[in-house]
This record gives structure tokens, sequence and C-alpha cells, in this order.
């Protein structure tokens, strides 16, 4: 393994890169073998031509001029332009081809990114700021992509281009050749200082980007926008903004100044080589050791010779700066898949919708394992750690489900279900009630397995969800939260997510079993209507309805559902209370259930109070019980208004 440390630690500058890690970044340039070759080939023919120049301005100065051939001086001219020229054209080839793999490099790396993310359990993603992903999606792997095109690449030609060109020198003057290279020891030294100084500062600059596009990702998106406003606090994130501004701008100087410092000491070093090889060329020019054709050729070869030294000199820094990317890119890559499907999964075929929890323990996990590394902050404590009940404060309610006597003011807890075990047969309904936070959204996101559990297991039709393929759970399962989640894109797009496959007709029926079909008829754009971000230029209700249509058109045979609608005005209310009628026809439903109408209809209620089960029955079962149900439903309701008002709201 390899790591970067961060300056100030013991280990500080120390890269360690494995052949193990080597290996794994030139196999993103394996399927570009072909086009890498032909780079080489050309770059190794333009150093070679590029060899021809010095030798020419040789010829002019030695022999040409003085014995006044002007034929031979029109080639030589005639040379002088053809080569540049020959150059350039090779020069647009190889661009072309190093920037397919360049661009390809960066497609495969993030494609590869992304497709892993997209299997990710719902736990990363709740304990990982979007911004960061976005830096790593975007910021590093255009930087990772480097080491192959620029870096392997550069170090290969140029290690061509100082073999060559000291083998040309060494044939024309091999002292003057000992003197150039003399400076090269001194290249090594200043390498090697600044160029761990650079890597530190190259690790922090990406962690520093990241912090700011986390930030700018929670606030410049619709809910984060909305909640600055609210609360009138745009000045200050104008100002926390302005703070980790000013940091990418204050590491971007003196990633600047110490990259200029660099390359400046280098480019000195190359000055005091060239001084050295003149001083002592001229006194054997002098000496008549040589001619003068012979040092003005040596010098043009000493630039030749300078310019790969110094890049080769860099390589190290410019490849593990680049690895740096690589790190953080394959951090995401190997994180484990917690929700992994089995090679020999099941496919869920023909579905009768049996739904079975049992002995069912779930505990959400705050360890750091499967997360990304801890990015360090500046400034604000804004380190990301999953939200846990915690501690046990409160009157504790009696196990079981045999009633309780009080009511716990909270439901502060470590586990957040413990010992569920019920069974929901085909076509049956099961209402979900208890206070809020006693773990029955918890329990939802455990049927398409968002979540697995920590202990037991749930079957649907006898197969535990563990051995089915997930593709075809989800497609046996529809669900609608209470926050409905909308693309911006058009009202026809967002149904369509459900079945790519619908037509117009399918896709106009779903909208009207979820009574949504008049109100988008009346938008300007009907179905190609953009609904704004997550859907926020339509109201709570008609959001929710087409989320209700979106299920509908999926046509799954189990049923999640929140069906709050305490937000709602009444006659949204009621379009959704039929279209959930609708939709739970003849279909396996657990509903989380807010609305007395719902409860009566269930075929099993379940009472949820801190992570158990503790009471079910029937709405008259549970009444007669006198326990936590018949609490709720004596503080929610007047019961002389029952009869008129079937519709209230219930156990929110």
């Amino acid at each position: 393994m390899w790591r970067y440390a961060y300056p100030g630690s013991e280990d500080e500058a120390k890269a360690n890169i494995s052949w193990q890690l080597v290996r794994r970044v030139l196999a993103y340039a394996r399927p570009y073998r072909k086009q890498i070759t032909i780079v080489l080939i050309l770059i190794l023919i333009q150093t070679v031509i590029g060899l021809l120049t010095p030798l020419i301005f040789r010829q002019l100065i030695d022999v040409t001029l003085p014995q006044g051939n002007a034929e031979q001086l029109n080639i030589l001219a005639l040379g002088l332009v053809a080569i540049p020229l020959f150059n350039s054209v090779i020069g647009i080839i190889i661009r072309r081809l190093d920037s397919v793999v360049g661009e390809g490099v960066i497609y495969h790396l993030r494609y590869q990114l992304y497709a892993h993310l997209q299997r990710m359990s719902l736990r990363f993603f709740t304990n990982t700021k979007s911004g960061e992903l976005m830096s790593r999606l975007n910021n590093d792997v255009v930087n990772a992509q480097t080491a192959i095109t620029d870096t392997l690449i550069g170090a290969v030609t140029n290690t061509f281009t100082v073999i060559a060109t000291l083998i040309v020198m060494l044939s024309l003057e091999w002292r003057l050749t000992i003197i150039g290279v003399a400076v090269l020891p001194i290249l090594i030294i200043v390498a090697r200082r600044v160029g761990k100084h650079l890597r530190q500062i190259a690790r922090e600059q990406m962690d520093i980007n990241a912090q700011m596009n986390a930030m700018v990702g929670e606030t410049l998106n619709i809910s984060g926008a909305l909640l600055v406003k609210l609360f009138g606090r745009t000045e200050l994130e104008t100002q926390r903004f302005g703070e980790r501004a000013s940091r990418v701008r204050e590491i971007g100087i003196r990633r600047a100044v110490l990259g200029s410092q660099f390359w400046a000491v280098l480019g000195l070093t190359g000055v005091i080589g060239s001084a050295l090889v003149y001083w002592m060329g001229g006194h054997l020019v002098l000496a008549g050791a040589f001619s003068i054709g012979t040092i003005v050729a040596f010098s043009a070869y000493l630039g030749q010779l300078y310019g790969p030294l110094q890049y080769l000199v860099n390589v190290p820094v410019e490849f593990s700066t680049s690895m740096v990317s690589f790190e953080r890119v394959f951090e995401i890559i190997d994180l484990p898949v917690e929700i992994a499907e089995k090679p020999d999964a099941l496919v869920l075929n023909e579905v009768r919708g049996a739904l079975i929890f049992d002995h069912v323990t779930f505990k959400y996990d705050t360890d750091a394992e499967g997360l990304l590394t801890e990015v360090r902050r500046y400034g604000r404590i804004d380190n990301v750690t999953a939200v846990l009940s915690g501690g046990s404060g409160g009157a504790a309610r009696p196990g079981g489900e045999n009633g309780a006597e009080a009511v716990v003011t909270h439901q502060a807890r470590e586990t957040a279900l413990e010992d569920i075990t019920f069974e929901i047969h085909p076509g049956q309904l099961a209402a979900l009630v208890g206070p809020s936070g006693a773990g029955k959204t918890t329990m939802t996101y455990l049927i398409p397995r968002l979540y697995d559990p920590t202990g037991g297991r749930i079957l649907i039709d006898g197969h535990d969800l563990r051995d089915v393929q997930l593709e075809s759970l989800s497609d046996n399962i529809g669900m609608v939260t209470q926050e409905t989640y909308l693309f911006h894109d058009t009202i026809r797009t967002n149904l369509l997510y459900a079945r790519l496959d619908a037509t117009d007709a399918e896709l106009v029926a779903a909208a009207r079993a979820a009574n949504i079909h008049d109100f988008i008829m009346g938008m300007p754009d009907g179905y190609n209507t953009i609904v704004g971000e997550r859907g926020y230029r339509l109201s709570g209700g008609e959001k929710q309805r087409l989320a209700i249509a979106r299920v509908i058109l999926k046509d799954p045979r189990i049923l999640v559902l929140d069906e709050a609608t305490s937000h709602l005005d009444s006659q949204s209310e009621a379009l959704i209370q039929e279209a959930l009628e609708r939709i739970m026809a003849n279909r396996t439903s657990i509903v989380i259930a807010h609305r007395l109408s719902t409860i009566l209809a269930a075929d099993i209620i379940l009472v949820i109070d801190r992570g158990r089960i503790v009471e079910r029955g029937t709405h008259a079962e549970l009444l007669e019980k006198g326990g936590l149900y018949a609490h709720l439903y004596e503080t929610q309701f007047e019961r002389s208004s029952e009869a008129a008002h079937p519709t209230e709201s219930f156990g929110d």
C-alpha cells in the first residue's frame, strides 16, 4: 500500500508507491497501447530530426559560408525551414493521439468511479458530502490521467532524447559533454528537496478544493439556498465561502511560487552549465582545438539536453502529484460494496408478495470503515458523522406487545430496530403506526434492501432478500417517500424513469390513476413541462401525485408508502388519498399510516415504539388493549369527530 503524509507528521513527505499501484495505473493505458506506441514513434522521429538542426548550423559556419557555396547555402536554408515544418505536422498528429488517450483515461476512470458510487449503500451517501464526490469525479480524475498521458510518455521520450543528444555531443567533443552534464547532481538535489514540498501542497490543495466544492453543493442546491434565505444567513454563508475560497487562493499561490522557484533554480543551473561550456569551449577554439561551428552546434545541443534533463528530474514530482489524485479516486473504487449481490442471486419471477420479518434487528453503523477518509477542515466543525440517537434518557417503556402504561418523552436509542417479527400475506395492507422516531421509516428502508439487517432476515415469497438479485427486487417493489424527489427535467421524463419503455397511453393512464393528468394538461407544455430543481416548481401535493403516478407506471407487486399529507391542503389530500386507494388495490402494501381511513382499512396494524413492535392487531383489537395505540388515538382525535371526519391525520 502507499500513502501521502501531511506536513508535520512523522512520515512527512514520504510517498511509498508500490509496483502494484503502478501496474494498476498502467492498466488504464492498456486499451490505448496502439495510440501510445504511435505517439512514442512519432516523438522519436521528431527527436532525431531535431538533432539535425545544430549540425546544419555547424556546416553553415565552418564550411558553407567560408567556401562561399551558394548552392549548399540554399539547401541548408531550405532544411532549416523544412525541419520545424515537418515537426509541426507531426506535433499535430501527436496532440490528436495524446488527447484520445487522455480523454479515454478520464472517461474510464470517471465511468468506473460513478458506477461504483451507484452500487454504494445509502449509509455511504448519508455520511459523505456530495461536493467531495464531485471533486473526485472532476478534478481528481482529470489530474490523475496526467500520470499516463504526460508523465509516463514524457519520461520515455525525454529519456530517448537525452541518450541520443549525449551520443551526438560525445561524438563532437567529449570534454565539453562532461562539463555540460556536471551540473546534473545540482538538478537532482533541487528536485528532491522542492519536489517533496510540492507533493504536500498538491495533496492539501485537493483537500481544500474538495471542502469548497462540498460547501457549494450544500448551499447552492434549491434546499440549501432556501434554508439560507429563510434564516437570513446569506452574509454568513458568503463569509464562510470566502474563507474557503481564500484558502484555495492562498495554497494556489504557494504552489505557483514554489513551482516557479523550482523551475527558476533548474533554469539557473542550466545557465551555469551553458556558461561553463562556452567558457571552456571558447578557450579551446582560441587554442585551435576545434572550430567555431562546433561550439555553436554544441551549445544548441546543450539546450536540447537540459530541457529533457530538467523534465526527467521533475518526473518523480509530477508522477507523485498525479498519484495523489489516483489515490483519491482509488479510495472510492476500493470501498467495499455493503449491499452486495451474490454471484448466484435468485431472479424474482411472478412475485406473490408474501413478506416476512424474522427477528430483525438493525443498528445504524457509525464506523468509518467503508467510508471516505476524513478530510481535514479549517475554521468550522463540519466533519460528517452519522446522527444517532444516543443514550437512554427518559422513562423506558416495558418491552413486549402487552401494551404500555406510559408514553416516553423521546425515541433516543442506539439500536434502531430490535427483534422485529411479523408476516404480511399477499395482497394484505399493513399499517405502521407509532411516535416520530420509533423506527417506521427504517423498517421500510430494509424492504427494498437500502440497508441490510444487523440481525435476523427478511423474506419475500420465502426468499431471503440477501439471496435475491437486486434489480429484480427493485422491479417488484415500489416506494413512495414523504419527500418526493424529481429530476430537473420534464414531467414525462420523470414519469418514464419508472419504466423507460412505457407508451404514451400507459403514461396517461398512470397519471389519471394518480389524479394528476388534468393538472398536467393544464400546464403550458403539458407532459413536456420542466418541473425545476427537485421539482420545486410544483406544490407538495402535485409532487406527491407525480410520485404516485410514477409508481403506478412501474406496476410493482409490493408497495411501501409514507402517506403523510399533514402539510397539504384538503383538496390535494383527498386527491392523494383516492390515488393511494387505487394503487394499493390487490397489492401487498406496507404503509406508514397517518390517516385514520388507511388504518381502518389495514389488515394488520403494527404499533412501533423505540424500535420494537409493542402492539399488533386491528383497530378495534388495539383500542381494547388500552395501550400505546389507544393513547395515540385519544390524543390525536376527538371522539365526536371520528364519524364526521374519518380522514383525519393520525400518529404523525
